[in-house]
């Protein structure tokens, strides 16, 4: 039997046991190591505040219509989570270029094993070199590298980021790693301390300056050339705005839910004409459209841990046993100081 994490309702989370289904012969099993919360969506589904809850998604007409049944309902199995890695425990009597004991990395919910096609597997295949915990970080990686390739950053500029999550401290990283100037914006001075580690040229904290103004003040009154929201906080975007040079662009890639309260379009946006562009995960820029797709980035991603040209590692503050994630839940929303990547450990038996 395997098991599963059942959101109950908000705030509440439970566990299921399911019968685990007999493979195919094209099919591997996979026997979950890790598993990473995310503190922006799979909070918002935690808090009951995600728009899936209220309103159904039409992929057709790519519209939400809040006339009907949502698209998503109490209770959700599995927590919409995907930052998964595990290890191959069993193979299809088909199955060739995967192995027993090979490392996958992917997304299939907070659940105890999950099954596969060979041809999965082998393209989500973890080096060797890697850690295993790092294969949670395939999508969340994935994300900031979006947000990336979306600034369309080049050497010598100064980009501000504002939010130090994990996702932040992402981008942070990978701007850094694109020849950027790094400015990283954050109201939490412990989460300015690990962006200072891993990177960022400077920090600010808008709680003791008016980080827009500050960031004028460093480039000579010009503004940051980008800026990327990662926070999910509309007031967080209308600062990046306000920061943002003259014909500017700012890449909102923070999940922001509900009204946009904080956000003022007749100010700083509408006098210095700022693009805002949308950095979501299910697709990329049409400008590198022919070239990057989301496995690419996720490949990426895994091989710049192995390379040692980003530390992910290093944002890992807490590894919890998978039997304790109701507090580990608890924990990232109640905001506990030094908190920022949580790690679910499934038992190794």
């Amino acid at each position: 039997m395997g098991k599963i994490i059942k959101l109950l309702g908000p705030k509440s989370i439970g566990f299921e046991e399911y019968e685990e289904e007999e493979l195919r012969p094209d099919e591997v099993r996979i026997k979950t190591l890790f598993s990473g919360i995310s503190a922006g969506t799979q909070l918002t589904l935690y808090r009951g505040k995600n728009p899936y809850l209220s309103g159904k998604w039409d992929p057709d007409l790519r519209i939400f219509d809040h006339t009907g049944e949502a698209s998503a309902k109490f209770p959700v199995k599995g927590m919409w989570a995907y930052e998964e890695v595990g290890i191959v425990v069993e193979i299809g009597t088909d199955v060739s270029k995967a192995s027993v004991g090979d490392v996958i990395y992917g997304a299939w919910g907070h659940k105890s094993t999950h099954v596969v096609k060979e041809e999965f597997a082998v393209d989500h295949k973890l080096p060797k070199e890697l850690d295993p915990i790092c294969g949670i970080f395939a999508q969340m990686g994935a994300i900031a590298l979006n947000a990336i390739l979306d600034a369309n950053i080049h050497v010598g500029e100064t980009v501000a980021i504002f939010g130090q999550g994990v996702p932040g401290q992402m981008v942070t990283q990978l701007a850094k790693l694109n020849g950027a100037r790094v400015i990283a914006v954050d109201l939490d001075d412990s989460r300015l301390e690990y962006s200072k580690k891993f990177g960022a040229d400077i920090v600010l904290n808008p709680k003791k300056c008016d980080a827009a103004k500050e960031i004028k003040k460093l480039t000579d009154g010009r503004g940051a050339d980008v800026s990327i929201e990662i926070s999910g906080f509309a007031s967080a975007l209308n600062e990046a705005i306000r920061a943002t040079c003259y014909n500017g662009t700012v890449v909102c890639s923070g999940f922001i839910t509900g009204e946009a309260k904080g956000l003022f379009l007749g100010k700083e946006f509408h006098h210095n004409r700022i693009k805002i562009v949308c950095s979501q995960i299910s697709g990329v820029s049409l400008d590198v459209s022919n070239r990057w797709d989301r496995l690419r980035m996720e490949k990426t991603i895994m091989q710049l841990q192995a390379e040692g040209k980003v530390n992910f590692k290093g944002l890992i503050t807490h590894i919890i046993p998978f039997e304790k994630a109701p507090e580990a839940y608890r924990m990232l929303d109640e905001g506990t100081k030094d908190c920022l990547q949580v790690v679910l450990k499934f038992d190794e038996e």
